[in-house]
């Protein structure tokens, strides 16, 4: 199975490396997984691009192929949606250029679409705290749909569809708006009880600001749940989301 792993980047020179490795480090390469590593970089003014570079020939001794694009783009939806356009795999995972995989993730994955035909999988992720504490965040398939039950980073999708439904690069949860739509739709979906990525609090979706608060519920409501017919009632999560990190983090 040829997989392409997506890492959006913007002056991630600190972290981009262990992202990397993670990915380079992933067991089954060249046996039953193929790999295709897309580097999409939003003219980064640090030294990101070039630390992406100093890893290309670890890649092909792996048999892997390493694409690095650098160029200004609209945010970090229309900048996955350029790697998804030029992806070749046919399953597509994206991976935050501060978030890591476990060493079998590919190989889990693969596994995965091969025993259960599904158009899209996703498992469990462990979560980093700021303070060095971490705890596990389950995946799980509900009637009643929240972001708590479902992690980007361990999301992988039959390429066809994101290409069908790309993202709609409307607000900062246009990830979760396209699992919704793809939930909506009944497309075959699975989870896996398993740890394959790791997440690092701090970006967009976790900052302790009561305005960043506001916006984050308005986008989820309206960008989510309203966009893909779901009811009025979903905006009561959405503020329990939000008060949950303003008080636990």
């Amino acid at each position: 199975m040829k997989i392409s792993i997506i890492t959006v980047t913007y002056n991630s020179e600190a972290s981009v490396g262990r992202t990397m490795e993670s990915v380079l480090g992933q067991r089954g390469l060249g046996g039953p997984v193929e790999l295709e590593y897309l580097i999409i970089d939003g003219k980064s003014s640090d030294r990101t691009v070039e630390t992406a570079e100093s890893y290309r020939e670890a890649f092909a001794e792996k048999g892997a192929h390493l694409k690095i694009v650098s160029e200004p783009d609209q945010g970090i939806y229309d900048a996955m949606n350029k790697g998804i356009r030029l992806a070749e795999g046919e399953v597509i995972g994206i991976l935050n250029s501060d978030d890591w995989y476990e060493p079998d993730t590919l190989q889990t994955v693969a596994e995965t679409f091969e025993r259960e035909d599904c158009e899209l999988l996703y498992a469990n992720i462990r979560v980093h705290r700021t303070n060095g504490s971490t705890f596990v965040k389950k995946a799980r398939l509900r009637r009643f749909e929240t972001s708590r039950d479902w992690n980007h980073p361990t999301t992988f999708v039959k390429a066809e569809l994101y290409r069908q439904y790309p993202f709609r690069n409307l607000g900062i949860h246009d990830d979760y708006g396209f699992f919704l739509q793809m939930k909506k739709q009944g497309r075959r979906i699975v989870t896996v009880d398993k740890v394959l990525a790791n997440f690092r609090m701090g970006g967009a979706s976790n900052q302790k600001s009561l305005k960043q608060a506001v916006r984050r519920i308005r986008d989820r409501y309206r960008y989510c749940y309203r966009i893909n017919g779901y009811g009025r009632g979903y905006l009561f999560e959405c503020v329990a989301i939000e008060i949950a990190k303003l008080i636990l983090g």
